[in-house]
């Protein structure tokens, strides 16, 4: 068989492989998905967690989680930004979560996502070299992670991104 045979053989096996690889993928990815609105189940699972653990509608809401330098900022805002029924309890979720972070426990977040998500361990064992401040917005609330150390900042990193995956389309990156 001379080369050009060969090339365009091996280039129709390739694309079979690439087609039969892609289409098992999507396969296996649409049975993954939960049934509301596009949401893996596992996001399905968070979202009902997080509805016993957060006061707010998470579907009038919206998580934003921004990695920095010196760690992250969170913001919890409604959707409407004069929602009062939606503002008022983020704020005070928020609140509570700010003092109990600050003291090291981080029993909401595991509860929501469970004990082994990224980041969350070195998190509870540094929690004494984070500052975690509470702000308001008023379409709702921020907290804002800082320190100074490249293992918890990485640690912080790893969270975010954890939660922006497990809340799906209730989180944004950024703000």
């Amino acid at each position: 068989m001379n080369i050009a045979k060969r090339r365009l053989l091996t280039a129709g096996i390739s694309t079979a492989c690439i087609g039969a690889a892609l289409g098992a993928a999507s396969w296996i990815g649409g049975s993954q998905q939960g049934d509301g609105e596009g949401r893996t189940d596992r996001q399905e699972a968070v979202a009902e967690r997080g509805r016993s653990v957060m006061p707010f509608d998470l579907e009038e809401t919206t998580h934003h989680f921004t990695p920095t330098d010196t760690g992250g900022i969170q913001d919890v805002i409604a959707d409407q930004p004069d929602d009062a029924k939606q503002v008022g309890p983020i704020r005070t979720h928020l609140k509570q979560e700010a003092k109990a972070f600050g003291q090291g426990d981080f029993g909401d977040p595991a509860q929501i996502h469970g004990d082994s998500m990224p980041g969350l361990a070195a998190l509870e064992e540094g929690y004494e070299r984070i500052d975690v401040r509470y702000n308001e917005r008023t379409d709702g609330a921020t907290l804002t992670y800082t320190t100074d150390e490249p293992a918890l900042i990485d640690a912080l990193h790893d969270w975010f991104a954890a939660q922006l995956s497990d809340h799906g389309d209730h989180a944004e990156r950024g703000h």
